[in-house]
């Protein structure tokens, strides 16, 4: 079984742009999707463990059971994963909304991110679900797109997400850390926010950039 994420003390000051520049600093400089997802709530911040799953065009569906894929799927979420839906940017539908939010909510799943569209955005608001998409359209993704895998490896802005992997996403945009670099990517992250701290106050109290950079290396 997959180990559950589990944010460590601090990790709350820990930002898309902070886990990017930490990427960049192990090496690994392609891991921020080429296009921002914008939150349906500005403000919103997700980091957890990715659970992908894949849509693709379909016409058809099981009269008696249609949204059967998506149900097991959403069924077997678990605490601290964050939901990584692969649309290749389709607009044919949505593919998350409100009741789709509850039941996340109910497994303690932190967000949704997908390169798709997403619906019911003013109740997915105020259920406080921290919910990112590339759009917004209130179509239902019956007979015009279908769930065809799950739990694998997709591809969403131009980069490799594979079931497991740590995913952020805020304001900025949405940043992967692949599970095998993690370890050394959060210890990056957590020297960084920890040094930023003290960089933020020296500035405020008039250090001037070049002293602050000769000092720290951070800016």
């Amino acid at each position: 079984m997959m180990a559950t994420f589990e944010a460590a003390p601090g990790d709350e000051r820990l930002s898309t742009a902070m886990l990017s520049d930490s990427l960049d600093e192990c090496g690994l400089r392609s891991q921020v999707l080429e296009a921002r997802l914008a939150p349906v709530v500005a403000g919103s911040r997700a980091f957890g463990r990715a659970a992908t799953a894949r849509f693709a065009p379909s016409g058809h569906d099981e009269p008696e059971d249609p949204y059967r894929a998506a149900i097991d799927f959403i069924a077997g979420l678990g605490r601290g994963e964050l939901v990584v839906f692969a649309t290749a940017e389709s607009d044919a539908s949505a593919f998350w909304g409100e009741l789709f939010s509850a039941a996340a909510i109910g497994a303690g799943v932190v967000g949704v991110v997908t390169d798709g569209n997403l619906r019911d955005s003013e109740r997915i608001a105020a259920l406080g679900f921290a919910a990112f998409s590339r759009s917004r359209r209130p179509i239902d993704y019956r007979r015009r797109m279908a769930m065809v895998e799950s739990r694998t490896v997709v591809t969403i802005g131009g980069v490799r997400i594979a079931d497991g992997d740590l995913v952020m996403a805020d304001d900025d945009g949405v940043v992967v850390i692949p599970r095998d670099r993690e370890l050394e990517v959060l210890a990056a992250a957590r020297r960084r926010a920890s040094k930023e701290s003290t960089v933020l106050a020296e500035l405020l109290a008039g250090e001037s950039l070049r002293a602050v950079w000769d000092r720290h290396g951070i800016l």
